[in-house]
C-alpha cells in the first residue's frame, strides 16, 4: 500500500467522520475500507439511546462494501479527534479479521498523526471459521 492510497483512505475516513451521529458520547469516528478493485467505502459511527445498538464506523464501512458485492479488501483507516490514536474496538477487530483478513489498519487523528498495524497484531489468535469445523 503506497502513501497516496493511505492518504486518500484517511481523507475519506475524515469526511465520513463528519457525518457521525454521536449525540450521546460526542465521540465521532470515521472509517474507510478499500477493496481489491480499488473502490473505497466509508462509514461513521451511529449511536442509539440503547447503547448496545450503536454501530461503529468500521462495521458500517465494511457492511456497506459487502452489501454492494465486495468481498476482498486491502486496507482500512479509522479517524477520531483524539490526541492518542484510537484503534478499533474489540468487536470491530473481529469483524475486520472475519471479512478483511490480515489487512493493514491505519488509525489517524485530525492533527496528522497516524499509525498502521496489521490486524493480526491488534487481534492475536483470532477466532474464525476454522474453529467451526
Amino acid at each position: 500500500m503506497n502513501n497516496k492510497n493511505v492518504k486518500e483512505l484517511i481523507e475519506s475516513a475524515k469526511t465520513a467522520r463528519e457525518k457521525a451521529f454521536a449525540p450521546y458520547s460526542n465521540f465521532k469516528v470515521g472509517a474507510a475500507v478499500q477493496t481489491k478493485s480499488g473502490k473505497i467505502f466509508t462509514g461513521c459511527n451511529i449511536e442509539n439511546a440503547s447503547y448496545g445498538l450503536t454501530m461503529c464506523a468500521e462495521r458500517v464501512a465494511i457492511f456497506k462494501a459487502i452489501s454492494e458485492g465486495e468481498k476482498e479488501f486491502t486496507n482500512i483507516a479509522v479517524v477520531a479527534d483524539t490526541e492518542n490514536l484510537t484503534p478499533p474496538c474489540g468487536p470491530c477487530r473481529q469483524i475486520i479479521w472475519e471479512f478483511c483478513g490480515d489487512v493493514p489498519v491505519t488509525f489517524a487523528n485530525l492533527h496528522g498523526k497516524t499509525e498502521t498495524l496489521p490486524i493480526k497484531e491488534l487481534l492475536p489468535r483470532a477466532f474464525d471459521a476454522k474453529f467451526l469445523k
